[in-house]
């Protein structure tokens, strides 16, 4: 199989940074979590609040949006162009995206390319709760060993060296950089 990292790699961009002020500008009630939301970043800027506190802090914005599931469906539609041509003529049946990003989110866009395999960060849709760790770093293998325990990753692409657990359990790893495919060192 083939295995992808999400944001930056095969989105131009990043999918949860662009969803946040997407929700409050069509749901600005959404706003009313800002001022929770701006001092849990400073409280994670002078690193007295780990990075997934703040996280929860911030997705707790999706309590005051009843119909999160339908604006996360929207926001995949209008945002499936900056799905990048190279993965597209890549593509596989068998690839599987990992991601930091809630899983919900990153779902919703792997169903309309037709990503079937996907593992994420577990975020509650309705309350920005985790109901488990941050797929990020060595999370994502441990993860990709408990869903897929004989997973053999032919290719493995992302933008990221945080992702280097991965990419050394590939036989081939790209560091991928705008459009660039670069061989992992």
């Amino acid at each position: 199989m083939n295995v992808y990292d999400f944001d930056n790699t095969i989105y131009r961009g990043d999918s949860t940074a662009g969803f946040i002020p997407y929700c409050w500008r069509r749901r600005p009630r959404s706003l009313l979590n800002l001022p929770r939301t701006a001092v849990c970043g400073l409280l994670y800027l002078l690193h007295l609040m780990p990075k997934k506190q703040f996280k929860q802090n911030m997705y707790h914005m999706f309590a005051f949006i009843p119909d999160m599931p339908a604006l996360t469906a929207q926001y995949a539609q209008e945002r499936t162009g900056r799905i990048k041509p190279w993965y597209r003529r890549n593509q596989r049946e068998d690839d599987l995206v990992i991601s930091a990003s809630p899983e919900f989110l990153v779902r919703a866009f792997c169903e309309r390319i037709g990503i079937c395999h996907v593992i994420a960060s577990p975020v509650d849709i309705r309350t920005g709760v985790y109901s488990g760790e941050n797929c990020h770093g060595r999370e994502k293998t441990r993860r990709l060993d408990a869903e897929y325990p004989d997973a053999v990753i032919e290719q493995f692409y992302s933008d990221s060296r945080s992702d280097q657990p991965l990419a050394a359990r590939a036989l081939r790893a790209y560091l991928v950089k705008g459009d660039r495919l670069i061989p992992w060192q």
